[in-house]
């Protein structure tokens, strides 16, 4: 196993503040992640059969599970947003987190604002008593740079995840 990586904290970003959403269906939520989708291209037919009514609701039956953390500008627009998800293994030592998106829109990229996001979540898991954080990056070497930034945030490459569609 490898060492553990000292991370720096988090300072909020000037000019951002990072704010947890408790109300499920938030349009600029489902924005930024569609902005994602197309970002990472391959998802893009996934996107473009999303049911936002099913995720809403789905969003709403979680409850305490999810947590939806939006990085504000200081005119109230959205700059990034990490969706989190409360998941069970017994590998994992029980509940864990995972990060199922992180988007920082491109002009808000390298300002701190995925850096505060993670920071978010890491603060939220360590509430929830967690032990672990997972988060998945695709191998695609343009995203080279995606992964270095969770690696030094801490988070250590453990393989690719695999998929399965049920529809």
């Amino acid at each position: 196993m490898p060492a553990k990586r000292r991370v720096a904290p988090a300072r909020r970003p000037a000019g951002y503040a990072i704010v947890a959403l408790r109300k499920a269906g938030s349009p600029e939520v489902y924005a930024a992640v569609d902005a994602l989708l197309r970002e990472l291209e391959h998802e893009a037919d996934e996107a473009a059969a999303i049911d936002f009514r099913k995720v809403t609701a789905d969003w709403r039956a979680a409850g305490d599970r999810t947590r939806v953390f939006a990085a504000r500008t200081t005119d109230g627009r959205i700059a990034g947003v990490l969706t989190l998800f409360e998941s069970f293994a017994i590998y994992a030592g029980g509940a864990y987190g995972i990060i199922s998106e992180l988007y920082v829109a491109p002009a808000h990229r390298s300002s701190g604002v995925g850096k505060a996001l993670i920071a978010a979540a890491v603060a939220h898991g360590r509430r929830r008593r967690w032990l672990r954080i997972d988060v998945t990056a695709p191998e695609d070497p343009r995203f080279d740079r995606t992964r270095r930034f969770y690696e030094r945030e801490g988070f250590v490459f453990t393989g690719p995840k695999l998929k399965r569609l049920l529809r």
